[in-house]
């Protein structure tokens, strides 16, 4: 069953959202930000998060939870449970954290999608969630589309072809 663009629950950059089956939630043009989905298999409670920064802690004005994997994905799982989730039953699946400018560099402040992806690992694996599949890195963009009702993770880019992880 595909659902239409304006069918689906936008999440926008640095931004969240939760939602129940059968809704899908959407994120357009990952590139270094990275996509993280979570869900609930039992209850099909989903969340997706579009975050663009790794730490928090290095911002001093981070008033944008979402804009962070660290807080984001805190704020994340605390909604879903919130909305019905059980915490210990949450798996993950992301995508994302591409490098997209061409720079062969040891600079870390460049690779920002590699720092992305180990952040949001990083946080995972602190709050005890399974990251089940990814699609990470390389050097194109991507947007995402998370079915709640099955837990498919659908990957779309330019000159690809689409992917279910």
């Amino acid at each position: 069953m595909r659902m239409y663009l304006n069918d689906m629950i936008k999440v926008g950059m640095a931004d969240l959202k939760t939602c129940k089956s059968p809704e899908v939630l959407t994120t357009l043009g990952l590139g270094s930000c990275v996509g993280v989905a979570l869900y609930d298999p039992v209850t099909k409670i989903s969340g997706l998060l579009h975050c663009m920064l790794p730490d928090s802690t290095q911002f001093r004005n981070n008033s944008n939870v979402a804009k962070f994997a660290d807080s984001g994905l805190e704020e994340l799982v605390k909604e879903m449970i919130s909305n019905g989730a059980n915490k210990n039953r949450l798996v993950a699946k992301i995508a994302g954290g591409a490098q997209m400018f061409a720079m062969n560099t040891s600079n870390d402040t460049l690779r920002v999608g590699e720092r992305n992806v180990a952040a949001v690992k990083q946080k995972l694996s602190e709050l005890n969630i399974r990251l089940l599949s990814e699609d990470c890195g390389l050097n194109y963009g991507r947007t995402v589309e998370f079915y709640s009702e099955t837990g498919d993770y659908i990957i779309k880019s330019v000159g690809k072809p689409e992917k279910t992880i």
